[in-house]
């Protein structure tokens, strides 16, 4: 993958949401990378944070990747050591927050 289209990818995400195996495929996410790092995830209801929405309404099951493995594999990419840039993020915000970091500053 490009540099300019891994940095494009990682600004993208938010380390909160889940992307469709569509939304990936038009952001130029590898289709291996699609396969690799897609899962089905099932809402929690105990918190806000577990529950998945779809378009503004809240589902059961949603197929897709989570931003945030999305970009620690673009942080991986991008010559970042990923394990250790995230290793004191308490969210998956941080995290994400900790590789865009490491990238632009590094």
């Amino acid at each position: 993958m490009r540099r300019d289209r891994a940095l494009a990818l990682l600004t993208e995400c938010t380390g909160d949401d889940i992307w469709s195996p569509e939304h990936c495929r038009k952001a130029g996410v590898p289709e291996s990378w699609i396969d690799e790092l897609s899962e089905a995830y099932e809402s929690g209801f105990q918190s806000d944070r577990q529950t998945i929405y779809y378009q503004e309404k809240v589902v059961n099951q949603y197929h897709g990747i989570r931003d945030i493995e999305l970009a620690k594999k673009l942080g991986t990419v991008l010559g970042i050591d990923v394990p250790q840039t995230i290793a004191f993020s308490l969210r998956p915000s941080d995290a994400v927050n900790a590789i865009w970091q490491a990238v632009f500053e590094g």
